[in-house]
């Protein structure tokens, strides 16, 4: 019996939960979410941090980096959607695959900020609890490119290749070719477990884990993406991914040094305490407390406006009658 000499490629986009139809991409992408914000919470409440804080702040950032995933495919792939023959309005159909990394973290960094900020925590202690969960997202999310049949690499013949069917409308013609799908996914779950042991090993904080988690990405996403064939803008004979690559590995390695010698070590608060009621505290803006913050300093200074009086009661001399 012959043993299969290829990976082979779904035969439909679509999984059906039940009578529901879902594209495998969306479906993908759906799980890799699920497992950042459920690793990212482990991690956050291993640090000190609240139950559920970590969710909260997803509802901004994940939002946030998938506009920011889309903008970017989009922008440097203009031509998909802005040219003759092309309809604009394929621009926003998201599930049909195309979502760039670069653009996702950088938006959903700026989501992530304003979740931060609303509840006092500091940005970089978010990023380091979550960044090996995006790691792990990556790699579950990248077999959503296997369920669209993109983004492969070079023709081969080698065990694992990928088996891809022609599509004239896709510009696909059928053959074997690198899965370059599963080449990044399991880059990234490789980045993941290094930063896992990185973290536990040399106690990383204030970014540090985050800017750890960039720097490996990105050195695989540069050979990766050297192996794809898929149409691509060059500049001085490299992809335009790869040049990104290089600039955010020098970015994020220059962090990693920066703040190895501003901040050493790890935050020891990386969330304020919750008040007794269980709430969250607000933050102070601007100079001026907050109504809670006020009213509890009314009180205390009513406290001992009351305490000082029974002191000085207790004090005063007797006077016969």
């Amino acid at each position: 019996m012959d043993l299969l000499a290829y990976i082979p490629s779904p035969s439909s986009g679509v999984i059906y939960l039940g009578p529901v139809p879902l594209r495998g991409y969306a479906f993908c992408i759906i799980i890799g979410v699920f497992v950042a914000v459920w690793y990212g919470g482990r991690r956050w409440v291993a640090r000190g941090g609240r139950v559920g804080t970590v969710a909260d702040i997803a509802v901004w950032a994940v939002p946030f980096g998938l506009v920011g995933g889309r903008l970017y495919h989009v922008i440097t792939d203009y031509e998909l959607y802005f040219t003759d023959g092309r309809d604009w309005v394929d621009a926003f159909k998201i599930w049909q695959g195309g979502l760039g990394i670069w653009g996702a973290i950088a938006l959903g960094a700026l989501g992530a900020w304003i979740g931060c900020r609303r509840r006092g925590i500091p940005l970089p202690a978010y990023a380091d609890a979550i960044a090996p969960g995006i790691a792990f997202a990556q790699a579950i999310g990248r077999w959503g490119n296997w369920f669209n049949q993109e983004l492969y690499g070079k023709a081969t013949t080698l065990p694992w290749a990928l088996k891809i069917d022609g599509d004239a409308d896709a510009g696909r013609v059928a053959g074997t070719y690198h899965p370059t799908f599963l080449y990044e996914s399991l880059w990234c779950v490789g980045v993941a477990l290094l930063v896992i042991w990185a973290d536990r090993r040399f106690k990383l904080g204030h970014g540090r884990a985050f800017a750890l988690y960039v720097a490996a990405y990105t050195v695989g996403r540069f050979w990766i993406e050297y192996l794809r064939v898929d149409d691509a803008h060059h500049v001085l004979g490299l992809r335009l991914n790869n040049w990104t690559s290089v600039v955010v590995f020098l970015a994020a390695v220059a962090y990693l040094v920066i703040a190895a010698k501003r901040s050493p070590g790890r935050e020891e608060v990386v969330e304020p305490a919750a008040d007794e009621d269980g709430a969250a505290p607000v933050p102070e803006t601007s100079g001026d407390v907050t109504t809670k913050s006020a009213a509890k300093a009314a009180k205390s200074d009513g406290a001992d406006a009351d305490e000082a009086g029974a002191m000085a009661a207790e004090a005063e001399p007797t006077k016969n009658p």
